[in-house]
């Protein structure tokens, strides 16, 4: 799913209404994020996710300069956040989730 800062908020409310009514968490959803850092915004939709416990995210092309080695080591740690790999990498792991 792409989803723009406009389509976040119905985004996330979707997913954690979906997840109520269904009896799990937002984490057992059938959900792969893929967060691209082209914007500076992107840091507010990261920790909004992360707020939430979403877990899994995937991040893109490149890193902003704040998420250091540490802190990212930290991040995949407690919440799997992780850098994207290559292409064919990337969706064997994506669509197996």
């Amino acid at each position: 799913m792409q989803v723009n800062v406009t389509m976040l908020t119905p985004a996330i409310i979707l997913a954690v209404t979906l997840a109520e009514k269904l009896g799990c968490g937002v984490n057992d959803l059938p959900l792969s994020l893929v967060l691209s850092w082209f914007e500076q915004k992107a840091i507010v939709i990261l920790l909004t996710l992360l707020s939430l416990g979403v877990k899994n995210i995937v991040t893109g092309p490149t890193a902003p300069g704040f998420l250091t080695p540490d802190l990212l080591a930290v991040l995949n740690e407690k919440f799997g956040l992780r850098s994207i790999t290559t292409v064919e990498e990337d969706m064997k792991q994506l669509l197996s989730a």
